[in-house]
């Protein structure tokens, strides 16, 4: 099972420099990939965390990336694909995908903050069929010469579109999400399937799901691998952890590990640079020769 680190961009430190430092710092730890994440309003959740405080945006966080690093996976954990246009958003991917030289991982989702959604201009009800429209869209402007679409909600007709992903055919895209629309969408339209904070058990029951839909749509499990995001802090009714002592992660991870997930993504959940630093230390210290 590979690992990953989330970048914390989500947690309003202030000195966006550390960010970019913990994900060099990274790379020479041997973790295997760094993931951002995405909203453009502090609103809801992400309010009563930081505040005011900045909220990083991620491509932008991980191009900055891309400069400094030359070997780890640039994830995003996950883009919330309404409050992007799916054009802009597959020239801004394939050109980081060619500067990184094919790292990039798109994760994405629909968003769950109807205030937030509204200011970017999509309705609420519609963001699972937007959703699925822009995937289709953009992989449509990676792969085809003369790329056209006429949908819903984005029409262009025959038109030369670049620069083309280096990742061939296209830069991979990961469904976020633990409902069962999640989970189908995974199955019709990902390369992966990332839900966030559920319980080993609770994940055993989604993967049983993602193989019914998978087989319905004529695909298989090596198609759609599993990655699941992870906190280090205890667990709540509301909320798997995999808690804070590295016996306790290390059980954790590991029970992930046997249920064949492909990729763990782990966040600090901290505001503070150097906690970051030192709990991704001491998972690459734990928990990488636990599950590697």
């Amino acid at each position: 099972m590979r690992i990953g680190i989330s970048l914390l961009n989500n947690w309003g430190i202030d000195d966006v420099q550390q960010l970019v430092d913990l994900a060099v710092r990274a790379e020479e730890l041997g973790f295997d990939s760094v993931w951002t994440h995405d909203h453009v309003f502090n609103v809801g959740h992400v309010l009563d965390r930081i505040g005011g405080k900045p909220y990083y945006e991620p491509l932008t966080l991980l191009s900055y990336v891309a400069a400094r690093t030359s070997r780890v996976r640039l994830g995003t954990s996950v883009l919330v694909l309404p409050y992007h246009n799916p054009i802009r958003l597959a020239k801004t991917a394939a050109t980081l995908d060619v500067l990184s030289d094919g790292r990039l991982i798109l994760g994405v989702g629909v968003g769950a903050i109807e205030k937030e959604m509204h200011a970017m201009g999509v309705a609420f009800t519609e963001r699972g069929a937007f959703t699925d429209e822009a995937i289709r869209v953009m992989r449509t402007l990676w792969t085809e010469e003369d790329p056209r679409h006429e949908g819903k909600h984005v029409r262009f007709p025959g038109m030369k579109f670049s620069p083309k992903p280096r990742q061939k055919p296209t830069i991979p895209i990961v469904i976020g999400g633990v409902s069962r629309a999640a989970i189908r969408r995974a199955a019709r339209l990902g390369d992966g399937w990332q839900p966030l904070g559920l319980t080993p058990e609770a994940l055993q029951q989604g993967i049983a799901t993602l193989r019914e839909e998978l087989q319905a749509c004529g695909r298989t499990d090596a198609q759609v691998p599993v990655s699941i995001a992870m906190s280090l802090a205890p667990a709540t009714p509301r909320r798997f952890a995999l808690g804070i002592e590295p016996a306790e992660i290390i059980r954790n991870a590991t029970a992930f590990a046997k249920l064949g997930v492909a990729t763990l993504v782990i966040s600090a959940n901290t505001s503070d640079p150097a906690e970051a630093r030192a709990a991704m230390q001491m998972v690459a210290r734990e928990v990488l020769p636990a599950t590697g």
